[in-house]
């Protein structure tokens, strides 16, 4: 996993023997530093078959219009359909360089079909609803004991949020696979004990 800063959102490359996977982007308009992050990692547009996000408010897709009108493939788990253009009123407000999604192109799937989608890339993981954030949050969890969680709370806020809230149930679901780190959106990686 490369990790991309080049605005205040975490950005991650997974690679892929069949082209590798863009985890979230910065706001719209950070275009030009979004190319400077990839050259400066040994990355180009061409290694990139699809990109997502964790979730869409405006920190975490910005550039997803402007990547997918550049060849690179929207990847949609369907719980996040009808999130897709939550930010586009913020970013015209904002008077951003913005283009919308076209949802029609990308690629929807259902979170149980992402480890089949995800194995066809040659990557090694599966999506999951973490939705304790916002009804769209999604974390990538890979074999290697990768995650990317995106704006998930850490799980040392369950105790604010109750053993029984929808964080405590996050963390449940994504500690069943045994994470060894946690990448966040926002925070350093986190190493988990073992």
């Amino acid at each position: 996993m490369t990790i991309l800063r080049y605005g205040s959102t975490n950005t991650f490359f997974i690679p892929g023997s069949e082209g590798g996977l863009l985890v979230d982007t910065d706001y719209a308009g950070s275009l030009n530093a979004f190319y400077r992050a990839i050259k400066q990692n040994g990355l180009t547009l061409n290694d990139l078959n699809c990109v997502m996000a964790t979730h869409w408010h405006p920190d975490h897709m910005g550039l997803i219009g402007e990547l997918t009108r550049r060849g690179v493939r929207l990847l949609l788990p369907d719980t996040q359909r009808e999130y897709v253009h939550f930010s586009d009123a913020i970013f015209a407000k904002d008077g951003l360089p913005f283009n919308p999604v076209n949802e029609t192109e990308a690629q929807l799937i259902s979170c149980e079909e992402s480890r089949a989608f995800l194995s066809r890339m040659g990557i090694s993981g599966e999506i999951i609803s973490t939705p304790s954030h916002s009804a769209d949050s999604v974390s990538l969890v890979l074999d290697d004991g990768d995650c990317c969680v995106g704006d998930l709370e850490p799980p040392e806020y369950i105790a604010a949020y109750g053993e029984s809230s929808s964080l405590s149930r996050d963390w449940e679901r994504l500690l069943a696979f045994t994470p060894k780190r946690v990448f966040f959106g926002h925070a350093p990686e986190r190493i988990l004990a073992k």
